[in-house]
């Protein structure tokens, strides 16, 4: 079955997550994907684990070919300064001015390809008083807003989870397919530029949108009390949320499962805003009750009257739930050094040009002869 971008090469100069997670997105609709490495080593996200697999690089690397270039050399940057030539889209994540140093900048190689989309992923933008900085992740969540909005203040605790760097690879991602649309009509590419401050920024426009509009600094707490979202420890010490959002039904049969009909008299809970109003007190009480039998008892219960409720599940149990099973969101895929990996598949379905994972990440190098040949340079 055919690809959304079959025909499309992506050449890509990035390491760690932001850029390579673009690269692999791109990669799963079809793309061919050429990863531009070093000979020391490569991605340093390679070193993250065992001597012949790095789950850390391998899940953002595959559907790509490995090609080693020494960019400090003459030949090395001959060599891709010819591979771009052949490219329909570059995404890069190094530091401001690293592209325009190694004359692979936007202004210099869309002179002799026109019609490249060039994609930059930056910390903190292309220009402006913090441009230069090094931009990591949790640099990212913290100066865009986005980190208080999911920890503590008081008892402030780093996310598990690198989401600025994967914010920004999506929208980069975005960025490369709008301009690929464009370049369609127009024949004309184009520079995209995003940055883990920018997409993390975008992200949370949500809350944004109402602190604009009642000058409100919104916490943790914000979002949780209008949406009317609870997490709870049942009496097996496993742990559970339920999601009322607007619908008065929800919070008419959350009172009926926790025995407590009478609140739905209750002015402190009588309507979504003063139910905001008392979350804590409410919280409070629902979490006594809850105390008071096993996690799969509440759910079962919670979800046979149409609440929306959910266990909060570590990873193991993600993947052991039927849901996540039936919808295959997790593949193994063939390694030639340790028999298969498992991998994430991609988050969308499509009937007609689905994503595929073809091919688990490639070995340093392991594609470079296959590349220059084809470009008849030698690095």
């Amino acid at each position: 079955m055919a690809s959304a971008l079959d025909g499309i090469r992506v050449v890509e100069f990035a390491n760690y997550v932001s850029g390579p997670y673009a690269g692999m997105l791109l990669g799963d609709f079809g793309a061919e994907v050429i990863k531009v490495e070093s000979p020391d080593g490569g991605d340093p996200f390679r070193g993250w684990g065992r001597v012949e697999y790095s789950p850390t690089f391998g899940s953002v690397n595959r559907n790509k070919k490995s090609v080693v270039l020494d960019l400090k050399s003459a030949e090395g940057l001959s060599a891709a300064r010819a591979l771009v030539r052949t490219a329909d889209v570059l995404i890069e994540n190094f530091r401001i001015g690293t592209m325009e140093r190694l004359g692979l900048g936007y202004e210099e190689v869309s002179r002799d390809n026109p019609g490249l989309v060039w994609c930059s992923i930056t910390g903190f933008g292309s220009s402006g008083p913090y441009a230069s900085r090094p931009g990591y992740d949790t640099v990212g969540q913290s100066l865009s807003g986005l980190l208080s909005l999911l920890t503590d203040l008081d008892h402030p605790r780093p996310m598990g989870i690198s989401l600025s760097d994967h914010l920004s690879g999506i929208t980069a991602c975005n960025g490369v397919l709008a301009a690929l649309i464009a370049r369609g009509r127009t024949g004309k590419g184009q520079r995209i530029d995003t940055s883990l401050l920018e997409a993390t920024v975008s992200f949370c426009g949500e809350n944004a949108a109402r602190f604009f509009e009642n000058g409100k600094v919104p916490d943790r707490a914000t979002r949780t009390h209008q949406a009317q979202v609870y997490a709870f420890a049942a009496a097996d010490g496993k742990p559970f949320v339920v999601h009322l959002s607007t619908p008065t039904k929800f919070w008419q049969a959350l009172a009926q499962v926790a025995g407590r009909p009478e609140w739905l008299a209750d002015p402190r809970f009588a309507t979504k805003e003063t139910r905001g109003r008392h979350y804590d007190v409410l919280h409070e009480e629902l979490a006594k009750i809850f105390k008071t039998d096993t996690r799969a008892a509440w759910l079962a219960k919670l979800q046979a009257a149409d609440v929306p409720a959910a266990p909060l599940n570590t990873l193991d149990e993600v993947f052991g739930d039927p849901q996540v099973q039936h919808l295959g969101l997790r593949q193994d895929v063939p390694h030639k050094r340790i028999g298969s990996v498992g991998l994430v598949r991609n988050g969308v379905r499509m009937s007609a040009t689905p994503p595929q994972i073809r091919s688990a990440s490639p070995e340093l190098g392991e594609h470079t002869q296959e590349i220059l040949s084809q470009l008849k340079v030698r690095a």
